[in-house]
């Protein structure tokens, strides 16, 4: 089963990256070809994937997965960066992480193009960096049709801060 083989191959650092927070690593998961195209697969026909116009991929590990999605199923790749990594006129957001705060980029012109949208993250944690996508977009007068991530940390509750459906490939207390 895909989460098994998931969770098997997550590897987990305590207090990284400050005292604390224990990291759950899905860089390991990209040495293995076949449970790469797995979840690849798995995660591309899930309906909020389908039903988005555009998937957007959030700085830095969304961008791993969320352009393999978007290739799989051959949708449009918009990247949400952090500052000064986006040329142009640019919507943003701020939010808290877990071990501190943040801003998010959009280019306005990437998502005028389209009405709806499946963000892509590596994990869902406290829900901070999706939330601010999700407002972004959501004040844009756009469409969000979920957030899909590899890895969502149950015990943080960060599904409770979006609007949105979340699609997980595994979770963790």
């Amino acid at each position: 089963m895909l989460e098994q083989k998931l969770a098997k191959c997550i590897e987990s650092y305590p207090d990284f990256p400050k005292k604390g927070i224990l990291f759950k690593d899905v860089l390991p998961i990209l040495e293995d070809n076949d449970l790469f195209r797995e979840l690849t697969a798995f995660l591309s026909i899930q309906k909020i994937i389908t039903d988005a116009d555009a998937i957007i991929a959030i700085d830095a590990r969304g961008f791993i997965f969320g352009s393999a999605i978007a290739l799989a199923c051959q949708k449009p790749l918009i990247t949400a960066r952090k500052e000064g990594k986006l040329p142009g006129e640019l919507i943003s957001n701020s939010y808290e992480l877990e071990y501190g705060k943040n801003s998010l980029y959009l280019q306005k012109k990437a998502i005028n193009k389209y009405n709806s949208f499946c963000i892509v993250d590596d994990l869902l944690a406290t829900g901070g960096t999706a939330s601010a996508i999700e407002e972004m977009i959501l004040s844009e007068k756009k469409i969000i049709t979920g957030l899909c991530v590899v890895v969502e940390l149950d015990d943080l509750q960060g599904k409770s801060k979006l609007k949105c459906q979340v699609i997980s490939a595994v979770n963790f207390p």
